[in-house]
């Protein structure tokens, strides 16, 4: 049995340990050690990273019991390594995780609700809760587990004998009958849990809730803490910040300037297609009447217009009335025809022009990747 240190001290960087077993598996290495601060995937977090011995442990998991270290290369059995933890990331793991249980004890105390769900990924943290909860309930939650941060407070991690275990109000998702641990943060939640945590909630750093929404009935919620928190709230800056300039809006007025653009370009879109529209009515007008097909190309026009072309071009065109958007070798098409079922014409249209689209015997669209010289001379 492998002991565990990332138990014994959750701030544990370095150790030495004996290698007691290393397999071979599909392009890594699986080694058991007779100690070890390299916490196994569970609880929703993660398994951690670093290296034995100078090779690259990439994973940990637990697998029948023993705990399993993800190596790129194999370690003598016998051996005595020196392993250096990633600690970087691993504590940022612990302040979302530990910032996740102040969160979910905060809830199920004022609410009643529970955790049923937790995920601790590289940029996001989730945490399902079986109940429905307001912005406002979530705003009032995140003030109260920041102040609890700023309390400083001890966070306790022990195993409680069953008697004692009997008598704590703890959460749990599941009945543990043997190897109960338990993660306190005082006065604020007591709850069942594998993972290393921080040793008090100073170091959590700071508890956002940055969303939330419905899912299966209750509420998922989005949340980042500490280092991870840090990180997102300077990328989040340095963008608003960006579109400050670019709208040369003060930092905090940004919203209502981009709800001004939108408005103006909906406008602008609106004018364009009345031009749009405009435009392929004027060219229908003043196309020649033919008895065969007849060919418009228009570069500017959208799909919309481009049917309007056809549509009022049309009945100038005793056979195909086709118009083309685009330019050479990326044309965008729409067809009608009165005498022609292009329906069954379609496939013949795109072998010979390296096109694709689709429709009814009366009108087809589509997309052609060849030149206007090739189109005329298929067509004409």
């Amino acid at each position: 049995m492998t002991e565990k240190l990332y138990y014994i001290d959750s701030f544990c960087k370095e150790f030495d340990a004996r290698v007691l077993a290393c397999e071979a598996a599909d392009g890594y290495f699986e080694i058991q050690l007779d100690r070890t601060a390299f916490f196994p995937e569970g609880g929703g977090q993660f398994g951690d990273s670093g290296t034995l011995g100078g090779v690259e442990v990439f994973d940990t998991k637990e697998k029948g019991g023993e705990i399993r270290h993800y190596a790129r290369a194999p370690l003598a059995v016998g051996d005595t390594v020196h392993g250096v933890l990633d600690f970087a990331k691993r504590f940022r793991r612990m302040q979302c995780h530990s910032g996740e249980h102040i969160i979910s004890g905060l809830i199920h105390s004022l609410y009643g609700f529970d955790n049923v769900g937790f995920h601790l990924g590289e940029e996001d943290v989730t945490i399902d809760i079986n109940g429905v909860l307001t912005d406002a309930d979530l705003r009032r939650v995140e003030a109260l587990a920041n102040e609890a941060v700023a309390k400083d407070l001890p966070v306790r991690a022990w195993f409680p004998s069953a008697e004692d275990a009997a008598a704590l109000p703890y959460r749990a998702k599941l009945t543990i009958t043997e190897g109960l641990r338990l993660v306190e943060f005082p006065g604020y939640d007591i709850c069942a849990c594998c993972a290393p945590h921080v040793k008090t909630g100073g170091q959590i750093g700071v508890i956002k809730l940055l969303d939330f929404a419905n899912y299966k009935g209750g509420v998922r919620i989005h949340m980042l803490c500490g280092e991870m928190a840090r990180e997102d709230y300077h990328g989040r800056y340095t963008a608003v910040k960006k579109i400050s300039e670019l709208l040369s809006a003060k930092q905090c007025e940004v919203a209502e300037a981009v709800e001004r653009l939108k408005g103006e370009n909906e406008s602008h879109i609106r004018e364009i297609g009345a031009l749009k529209k405009a435009l392929a009515e004027s060219m229908a007008a003043s196309a020649a009447e033919t008895s065969g097909n007849l060919l418009l190309f228009a570069p500017q026009l959208d799909a919309v217009s481009l049917r309007t072309l056809v549509n009022n071009a049309l009945p100038k065109c005793g056979g195909i009335c086709a118009a083309f958007s685009g330019s050479d070798g990326a044309y965008n098409f729409c067809m009608a025809s009165k005498t022609v079922n292009l329906k069954e014409k379609a496939k013949a249209i795109g072998e010979a022009l390296h096109g694709r689209g689709g429709g009814s015997p009366e009108m087809i669209c589509g997309s052609l990747a060849a030149n206007r010289a090739e189109i005329e001379a298929y067509l004409q």
